[in-house]
C-alpha cells in the first residue's frame, strides 16, 4: 500500500515532498526501480542522497498522505561553526569530545526523527544522535578528530534539513512568536464571538422563524468558519499529529467536539426545511473560551518555572577588557581565558575568574542564595553573574562562557526540569487511556440522549469538552519544574525530577566525616617529635611533601609551616606518590619519608616508636587526627590536627533523628576519631577506618538490607559512595568528581541545605499527588453531571481550564515553602 502511495506522488506530485509539479519543470531520476518526478532540484538531490544512503525506509515511515514541504534553504558560512571562539558559547567539549544541539528546520513527524538519527549515526566520528520531535532539537556528540561541525550541519543539509547552533535567545524569540500567534488567533476568535453573539440574540428573539432565518444562518456560518479553522487551528493540528503518530491527545476531543457541532450547523444552515437550531456561536464560544483557557495556562506555567529565565538573565552580554592598559568593551563572546576583564562598582562580573588587583564585597546571593556579601581580594575566586560592591576589580578569566558556574547551573535546571520522575511515567501512559475513556463516554452520552438528535449533540459535545487531561498530564512536570527552580534559587541544585522523588523516600543518611560534617578546615594543633628530632625541621619536610596532595590534612600542614614562615619549597621532593586511605610518600635528600596512617607504616614495616603511640589514644578520644610521620624506615614524629563540627550539623542530625531517619558517619580517618564525633552530635552508627573504594560497598550493604540510602560528601574519596547510593548529595566545596558524580549539588557550605532538600522533596511529591488528586476529582463531578446534560458546551468550555489552572496554582504554593 505504501509503495503504491509513493508510485501515486511518482505521478501525481513530487515523490519527496508531495506538491504539484509545474508544468515547466522536469526533474526525474531512475530511484528504487522506477523512474521518480520532482518539483525542484532541492528535493531531487535529497532523495537521491537518502537511497544513496540506504535510508529509503524513510519514504515507507512517512505517514500516508504527509506533506513534507521542500527542504529549506541551508545556512550559511556553516564553516565558522567550526572556530573554537564561535564554539565556546554552544558546544560542551571534553576533551576531543564535543557535544551540542542544533535546532533543526523541516523536522515534520516521526520519521524525520528515524531519517535524521540513522544518517546521522553513520558519519564517521559521531558518537550519539538524538532528535527531540517536540523541541525539534537534534542533540550530538562527535569526535573532533574524525568530523568537524561545518560537516555535520551539511550533512544534515544533504538529507533535508537545515541545522543551527541553538540559541536560548533564539527559542525565546521562537515562544514570543508563538505567543503572539496564540493572541492574533484569540482576538479573532473574540472579535467572531462578539458578532455571533449579536446574530444569536437576533434568532433567538423570533429571527430564526421569520424571513431572514437563512440570511443570518449564513451570516453565522461566514463567521464561524474561519474562526474554526484559524483560531481552531492548533487543535486539529495537535489531534491529527497524536493521530499520525497512533496516540490519543488531549486536543482530540475538542476537535471532535466543534467539528460535530460546526458540521450538524452547516447541515441545517443548507437543509432550510429541518427545523433545527443552528450552533455556529457554540463553535466560537467554544473556540475563544478554549483559547483563554490556554493562553492563560501558557502564562502561569511561564511563570511558575520562570527560574531558568532569571538565571540567563544574571549572565552579562558584555565584558570591559584590559588590553595594554587600554579599556575596551566588548562581547563576552570575544573573551578569551587568561584575559583580563575591569569590573567597575555595582556592575554585574562577567566571567568567571580569579582576582588579580582590587578589593570588594560581592552579593553572590543569585548563585547560592546567601544574602550577605562576601568579601573578595587579590586571589580570591568570583563567579559570572554575581554583583560586585563598592570596590573596583580586575579579574582574570579563567573559564569561558559555557564552562562558568552560572551556566552549569543553568544546564543542571533544565535538565531537572526537562526530566520525568517515576510518578509522572504513570501519568504520561494513563492519558492515552484517559482520552479513550472521553470518546467512549461520549459516544455512551450521545446514545442515551439518542431520543433528542440535538440534545445528544450538545450532551455529548459537552462531554468531549469537558473532560480534560491536561491537568493529569500537568501534575508532575509543573511540580518538578517549580521545585527545581525554588531549589536553585536557595543554591541547591536538582540534577533531575526522580532525584526529588526518591529523596523523599530516604531511610537512611549516611555522612561523610571530613568536610562534610567538620569545617574540613584542618588545623595543625601540635607537631610531636620523638627523642632527638627537630620540630621544624620535620614540619619542613612534611609540607615539601604535602604540598602536592589536595586532601584537607595536606592543605593543614602546608598552612602551619607558611605561618611559621619555613621555606619548604625550597625542598626537592621526588618520587611523590599518594595512597587513598593511606596517606602520601616521597623522597628528599636520598630518604623516603612517609606521611599518613599508623597501620600503614605497620604495613610499611616502619620502626614505630613507643613514645608517640602511647600518646595517641588520649588525642584521639578528644576527636584529633594524628598523622604520622617515617623518614628512612623510623618513625619520627606525629602531626596532630584538629577540626572543627559544623555550626549546623547539630540542627541537621537533630532534625533527621526527630524524622525517624537513621544515619551512619562513614570515615578513613581512626575509629576513636570518629566515635569522638559522633558522641558530639548525640551518637549515631560509626564506620571507621573504610578505604576509599569500600566506601560504596557499605552503601551497597545497606542498601541490599532494604535501606533507601542518602550519602552527603565532598571528596574525590566520596564519589563513588555518591553514585552507588540512591541519592548522592556534593557540598559545593566539594571537588568537581564529587560535584559531577552527585544527584543533588548545595552550592553553599550549609548542611542545613540537606534539610530544606529534603523538605523540599517531600513536598513535591505531596504536590503531585495532591494534583493527580484535583485532576480525577474534577473529572468524577463534572463528567457525570455533562453526561446528565446539566452541562452545556460553553460551561464545559469555561470549568475545562480550571483543572489545569488549579493544578498550575498548587504547584506555584510550592515556591513558598521556605517562607513558611
Amino acid at each position: 500500500m505504501q509503495q503504491n502511495k509513493n508510485d501515486h506522488l511518482a505521478h501525481a506530485g513530487c515523490f519527496h515532498c508531495g506538491l504539484t509539479i509545474p508544468s515547466d519543470i522536469d526533474y526525474h531520476s531512475e530511484l528504487g526501480g522506477g523512474s521518480r518526478d520532482f518539483c525542484c532540484f532541492a528535493c531531487k538531490a535529497v532523495c537521491e542522497a537518502i537511497y544513496d544512503a540506504g535510508l529509503e525506509g524513510y519514504y515507507q515511515r512517512t505517514p500516508q498522505g504527509t506533506l513534507l514541504a521542500p527542504p529549506p534553504t541551508p545556512p550559511k558560512d556553516v564553516e565558522m561553526y567550526d572556530l573554537d571562539e564561535v564554539q565556546q558559547e554552544f558546544v560542551n567539549c571534553q576533551g576531543e569530545l564535543r557535544d551540542a544541539h542544533l535546532l533543526v528546520e523541516g523536522i515534520h513527524c516521526a520519521a524525520c526523527v528515524w531519517l535524521i538519527e540513522r544518517s546521522m549515526m553513520r558519519v564517521q566520528g559521531v558518537k550519539t544522535a538524538n532528535v527531540n520531535l517536540a523541541g525539534k532539537r537534534l542533540h550530538i556528540r562527535w569526535d573532533e578528530r574524525s568530523v568537524k561541525l561545518s560537516q555535520l550541519i551539511k550533512q544534515l543539509s544533504t538529507i533535508g534539513y537545515a541545522g543551527v547552533p541553538y540559541d536560548p535567545e533564539t527559542a525565546e524569540g521562537a515562544m514570543k512568536r508563538a505567543n503572539r500567534a496564540m493572541l492574533f488567533r484569540l482576538f479573532f476568535a473574540g472579535f467572531a464571538m462578539m458578532n455571533l453573539t449579536l446574530i444569536s440574540i437576533a434568532l433567538y428573539s423570533g429571527a430564526g422563524d421569520g424571513q431572514f432565518r437563512g440570511f443570518f444562518h449564513w451570516m453565522g456560518w461566514a463567521l464561524a468558519t474561519p474562526t474554526l479553522f484559524y483560531s481552531g487551528f492548533p487543535f486539529y493540528k495537535g489531534a491529527w499529529g497524536g493521530l499520525r503518530n497512533l496516540r490519543l491527545t488531549m486536543d482530540l476531543p475538542i476537535a471532535i467536539g466543534l467539528s460535530v457541532t460546526y458540521a450538524y450547523s452547516v447541515y441545517v444552515t443548507l437543509n432550510t426545511a429541518y427545523p433545527g437550531e443552528v450552533y455556529f456561536d457554540t463553535v466560537t464560544n467554544l473556540t475563544f473560551v478554549i483559547l483563554i483557557g490556554r493562553y492563560l495556562e501558557g502564562m502561569f506555567r511561564h511563570q511558575a518555572v520562570a527560574a531558568t529565565n532569571r538565571l540567563m538573565e544574571l549572565q552579562p552580554r558584555v565584558a570591559t577588557l584590559l588590553q595594554d592598559g587600554i579599556e575596551k568593551l566588548t562581547s563576552i563572546r570575544a573573551v578569551k581565558v587568561g584575559d583580563r576583564v575591569l569590573v567597575k562598582p555595582g556592575s554585574k562580573i562577567p566571567m568567571d575568574g580569579v582576582v588579580r588587583e582590587g578589593h570588594s564585597a560581592v552579593d553572590e546571593s543569585m548563585l547560592s542564595g546567601e544574602s550577605m556579601p562576601v568579601s573578595k581580594d587579590v586571589g580570591a575566586h568570583v563567579a559570572a553573574g554575581t554583583l560586585n560592591g563598592s570596590g573596583m576589580l580586575v579579574i582574570e578569566v579563567q573559564a569561558a562562557m559555557q564552562d562558568s558556574a552560572l551556566s552549569k547551573i543553568i544546564r543542571l535546571v533544565e535538565e531537572a526540569q526537562s526530566s520525568k520522575a517515576p510518578i509522572q511515567r504513570i501519568s504520561d501512559s494513563i492519558v492515552p487511556w484517559f482520552v479513550l475513556a472521553t470518546l467512549i463516554c461520549a459516544s455512551v452520552t450521545y446514545f442515551i440522549w439518542a431520543g433528542n438528535f440535538e440534545v445528544a449533540l450538545m450532551a455529548a459535545t459537552s462531554v468531549l469538552i469537558i473532560t480534560c487531561p491536561c491537568a493529569l498530564g500537568m501534575a508532575t512536570p509543573m511540580s518538578i519544574a517549580v521545585a527545581s527552580g525554588l531549589g536553585a534559587k536557595h543554591g541547591i541544585l536538582v540534577k533531575n525530577g526522580e532525584v526529588l522523588e526518591t529523596l523523599s523516600k530516604v531511610t537512611h543518611f549516611v555522612f561523610d566525616k571530613t568536610g562534610t560534617l567538620t569545617e574540613g578546615k584542618m588545623r595543625l594543633a601540635q607537631v610531636i617529635v620523638a627523642a632527638g628530632q627537630h620540630e621544624e625541621e620535620l614540619l619542613r619536610a612534611a609540607a615539601a611533601v604535602e604540598r602536592y596532595s589536595e586532601h584537607s590534612v595536606a592543605h593543614a600542614i602546608v598552612s602551619a609551616a607558611e605561618e611559621r614562615h619555613l621555606n619548604y619549597r625550597n625542598v626537592v621532593a621526588g618520587h611523590f606518590l599518594a595512597l587513598p586511605g593511606a596517606g602520601v610518600q616521597a623522597e628528599i635528600e636520598g630518604q623516603r619519608i612517609l606521611l599518613g596512617t599508623l597501620d600503614w607504616l605497620r604495613r610499611e614495616q616502619v620502626q614505630l616508636s613507643d613514645e608517640l603511640q602511647a600518646q595517641l589514644g588520649e588525642l584521639e578520644t578528644q576527636a584529633q587526627t594524628c598523622v604520622h610521620c617515617a623518614i628512612a624506615g623510623r618513625h619520627v614524629a606525629m602531626l596532630v590536627l584538629a577540626d572543627t563540627l559544623r555550626s549546623d550539623a547539630q540542627g541537621l542530625v537533630d532534625a533527621l533523628r526527630s524524622a525517624g531517619i537513621r544515619m551512619t558517619l562513614l570515615s578513613g580517618d581512626r575509629k576513636p576519631v570518629a566515635e569522638a564525633v559522633a558522641r558530639k552530635l548525640g551518637g549515631m552508627e560509626v564506620i571507621a577506618e573504610v578505604l576509599p573504594q569500600d566506601k560504596d560497598r557499605v552503601i551497597q550493604m545497606l542498601q541490599q538490607n532494604g535501606e533507601c540510602v542518602a550519602m552527603v560528601g565532598d571528596g574525590v574519596n566520596d564519589a563513588p559512595a555518591l553514585i552507588r547510593a540512591n541519592v548522592g548529595i556534593a557540598l559545593g566545596s566539594g571537588t568537581d568528581v564529587s560535584v559531577e558524580s552527585a544527584d543533588i549539588v548545595l552550592m553553599q557550605n550549609e548542611l542545613d541545605k540537606v534539610r530544606l532538600a529534603t523538605l523540599l522533596s517531600r513536598r513535591t511529591l505531596r504536590t503531585i499527588k495532591q494534583n493527580i488528586g484535583l485532576s480525577f476529582a474534577y473529572n468524577s463531578i463534572m463528567v457525570p453531571l455533562a453526561i446528565m446534560g446539566h452541562v452545556t458546551p460553553l460551561m464545559a468550555a469555561i470549568t475545562m481550564p480550571i483543572s489545569s489552572l488549579l493544578v498550575i496554582a498548587n504547584a506555584a504554593r510550592i515556591r513558598n515553602l521556605f517562607k513558611e
